[in-house]
């Protein structure tokens, strides 16, 4: 059996996420799956590193495929599946990688980035890539960055991330490793860059959401113990919209 691994870049704007849908085809998993079975001569499955939402993009998304038939060259079938597929989902590289690899269950740590601009006037060009908090805000919300890391710090760690998961129906572990949470400032433009083993359903943009309501004062940094021990998604933050999302990397 041959596998072969394949790193993405998607713009996540008009697309209905990551995961195949029985109700519609316009997903990245989909598009994908149709060119593969193309190029294998039999309908193939393309496994992802993980989900990610409508309207979330990606930098480096990971997926990886398997086919009984040894294909041409990894060049070939980069540019088999870049001829066919949109222009704003791209296979980056591909490369042979050993039967047992998939994307999803052998990853270790995947680095997600959520950009805001909080300039007085958004940028109309980043306007897909960079969120606008509330949206349509034109008034510049003096975040306190300082605040927001000392919050972060009571995040990092290994944590039960009950609270700041949208799926209430979640049966399995909500018990997950955040590495480092780093965040920026530059020119009115606040990047939060998130490192952990594995994320919840939403729990990227609902950690965005409670950091920035620490930075702007609705809550303190104190706050976060209490509302990891809650296990209450009540407790958080309101959850970041889509378009500031992106999966950055994924490690092995």
């Amino acid at each position: 059996m041959n596998n072969y691994k394949l790193i993405l870049q998607y713009d996540g704007t008009r697309y209905s996420g990551w995961q195949k849908q029985g109700n519609t085809d316009n997903t990245i998993q989909a598009k994908l799956e149709t060119i593969a079975g193309k190029l294998t001569g039999t309908p193939t499955d393309v496994n992802g590193s993980g989900r990610t939402d409508a309207g979330v993009h990606a930098l480096g998304q990971t997926a990886n495929f398997r086919c009984e038939k040894k294909l041409a060259d990894t060049d070939y079938i980069r540019d088999y599946f870049n001829h066919a597929l949109p222009m704003d989902i791209r296979v980056i590289s591909v490369e042979e990688a050993p039967t047992r690899f998939h994307a999803r269950l052998n990853a270790k740590e995947k680095h997600y980035r959520y950009v805001i601009d909080n300039a007085i006037v958004p940028n109309i060009f980043e306007r897909r890539y960079a969120a606008r908090i509330p949206s349509g805000h034109e008034a510049r919300i003096p975040y306190d960055i300082k605040e927001m890391k000392k919050a972060a710090a009571y995040l990092t760690g290994e944590h039960d991330f009950k609270s700041f998961c949208d799926n209430r129906h979640m049966k399995k572990s909500t018990v997950r490793t955040i590495r480092d949470i780093r965040i920026a400032n530059d020119n009115d433009r606040i990047t939060l860059d998130f490192y952990g083993n594995g994320f919840l359903y939403h729990m990227v943009r609902i950690l965005t959401g409670t950091l920035l309501e620490v930075g702007s004062g609705q809550r303190s940094a104190e706050d976060i113990p209490r509302i990891l021990q809650s296990l209450d998604r009540r407790e958080a933050g309101f959850t970041a919209p889509a378009p500031g999302l992106f999966l950055v990397e994924v490690m092995y």
